[in-house]
């Protein structure tokens, strides 16, 4: 990963080859997408402290890990430093490094890492546990007034699947496994997990346990919290280890006290999850609507149905337009197909107003039988609510970006201009009134702040009670004032929304210091103190990634 931005070196997202991006930009959040692209602080720039790192700890770890994998590059510092979120990007690029970890250690096997948190414990270190460096809500840097040695975890060589029981569909697999390597590992046998996160190429499964993780296609296999059967986690007094069973009645469950927990009550280092048969198709069609209340109201009707798709996503208008807007430049045929959709739509009675359209994704897996019947039983419940298949060509081109969009984000950066996600879930029947709150809370925040900013929504998982919206804003900051306090602004704006409807602070990018702030109004005063007690009561040393979702009693250089 790039230490100042998202993904790989080399790879970026750019508008070249998309002639209605520039335009749809600068009409938009006022950015000249030609204009020279800004670039962050040169690495050799940086001002990387020495490592806070005593001889006595260094040998411990390289005991534990070998020599080989204890690492105090700069380089290996700054990019363990944080996550990725806007904040966190903007710091860096800034030069801002905040508290670097002072050392990386990188474990190989289970045995390693209870050596490494016994090193961490006796020397009144922190650990901080490393997957693949995704996490956008503060949920990996260190408290900046940390002054004990902060070491960063990293379980990159902890990346195999261990063993698949194919009776009982359930798999043993190391923490540290990237999705695309668990995905490898897991296909030739005939299995996949069926977990794909926006950050599925980047992030481990010990992430997605950490921060209940949701994916692309969880309406089918679940979230990461429904996939997971069992864990072990090293903890400051030994291993923990739950069996693998369907279900179990033995008190409060500590496999759920660990989803969520972002490294406080310890290092998960092995997980058993569900795994499925790779399907025999897997189809993802296009879809559009008259408007957003009509597409709200169908995919609440597709989940009361006896239809289960994969992928049930939809996008409000401004995000349709967006996503019409990154379009390649068209071909001949593109140009006849669109402008013969457009006629086609002009006819149907259900269009009124083409700028209120909403563009959809759904998709299907399983048997031809089963993909048959449930495309017929979507296909009805959409033309009953207005709105019309596409074909699979959209479906299959969304496939094949879907895991680019967090390039946008940096390609904005190098322009000026600050975009962010806030995602939250709520019952069916507050999603309507909740959607319009935020974006008028959005639009609000961006007229006190004087700037020309675009806010945009989609639908992405389905349950039966309710569903996910998926917020995404962009603005260019004003130039007096710090951006990073105008873009809390717009933030808070949407998060304050979400608890005030009823709504949760997030449905799956965890809490970690950016949404700590919030807790209380969504879980209630005792529901944050039986936290604190809990994490207290397992690491009462604060030894534990201190300060994430809720900061320690009595300490504030240790809270967020």
């Amino acid at each position: 990963m790039k230490w100042w931005g998202w993904g790989d070196e080399g790879v970026a997202f750019t508008h070249d080859d998309k002639p209605d991006l520039g335009p749809f930009i600068r009409r938009f959040i006022d950015v000249d997408v030609d204009a020279p692209a800004a670039h962050p602080v040169a690495f050799g720039d940086l001002d990387v402290p020495e490592p806070l790192l005593d001889a006595d700890l260094r040998a411990a770890l390289e005991a534990a890990a070998g020599a080989a994998h204890v690492s105090t590059d700069p380089l290996d510092r700054v990019v363990h430093a944080r996550g990725k979120s806007l904040r966190d990007l903007v710091r860096h690029r800034q030069g801002d490094l905040g508290r670097l970890p002072d050392v990386v250690v990188r474990p190989g096997s289970e045995a390693d890492v209870e050596a490494i948190v016994r090193a961490v414990i006796d020397a009144d270190a922190v650990a901080i546990p490393f997957g693949g460096g995704t996490n956008i809500s503060g949920s990996l840097e260190a408290p900046r007034g940390e002054e004990r040695t902060v070491v960063s975890v990293d379980l990159g060589r902890m990346d195999r699947v261990l063993e698949i029981d194919d009776g009982s569909r359930i798999a043993r697999v190391q923490a540290g496994v990237l999705g695309p390597e668990l995905e490898r590992q897991l296909g030739p046998r005939g299995w996949t997990i069926g977990h794909f996160p926006d950050s599925f190429s980047h992030s481990t499964l010990g992430g997605w346990i950490a921060t209940r993780s949701s994916g692309m296609q969880s309406d089918k296999y679940g979230d990461v919290a429904e996939l997971t059967r069992a864990v072990r986690v090293v903890t400051p007094t030994g291993m923990l280890a739950t069996r693998p069973v369907p279900h179990t009645s033995t008190g409060p469950s500590v496999r759920e006290m660990i989803l969520g927990s972002e490294g406080r009550l310890g290092i998960i280092t092995e997980a058993t999850v569900h795994v499925h048969r790779v399907p025999e198709r897997r189809t993802i069609l296009g879809y559009l609507f008259p408007d957003w209340p009509s597409a709200l109201r169908a995919m609440q009707a597709i989940a009361e149905s006896d239809a289960a798709p994969s992928v049930t996503r939809v996008s409000d208008a401004p995000e349709t337009a967006f996503s019409f807007a990154t379009k390649k430049a068209p071909t001949a045929l593109d140009r006849a197909k669109s402008k013969g959709l457009r006629l086609f739509l002009d006819r149907k009675s259900s269009f009124g107003e083409l700028d209120q359209m909403c563009l959809s994704f759904i998709g299907f897996e399983g048997g031809k039988a089963h993909v048959a019947t449930q495309r017929k039983l979507v296909g009805k419940i959409v033309s009953a609510h207005g709105g019309l298949c596409i074909g699979a060509s959209p479906g299959e081109l969304y496939d094949q970006k879907k895991f680019d969009t967090p390039y946008i984000r940096d390609y904005l950066l190098d322009r000026g201009a600050l975009a962010d996600v806030s995602e939250t879930s709520a019952p069916w029947s507050v999603l309507p009134g909740l959607y319009d709150r935020v974006m008028a809370a959005a639009r609000g925040a961006f007229a006190e702040l004087g700037v020309r900013g675009y806010i945009m929504c989609h639908l992405s998982h389905s349950y039966h009670a309710g569903a996910c919206l998926y917020f995404t804003f962009a603005f260019k900051p004003a130039p007096t004032g710090e951006p990073l306090d105008q873009y809390d602004r717009v933030k808070s704006a949407i998060q304050q929304t979400f608890v005030d409807c009823g709504a949760t602070l997030s449905h799956h990018h965890a809490v970690g210091t950016e949404h700590a702030q919030w807790l209380e109004e969504d879980i209630s005063a005792p529901g944050v103190a039986m936290l604190r007690a809990l994490f207290e009561g397992v690491d009462p040393g604060a030894n534990l990634n201190p300060g994430k979702i809720v900061g320690a009693t009595g300490d504030p250089a240790r809270s967020p």
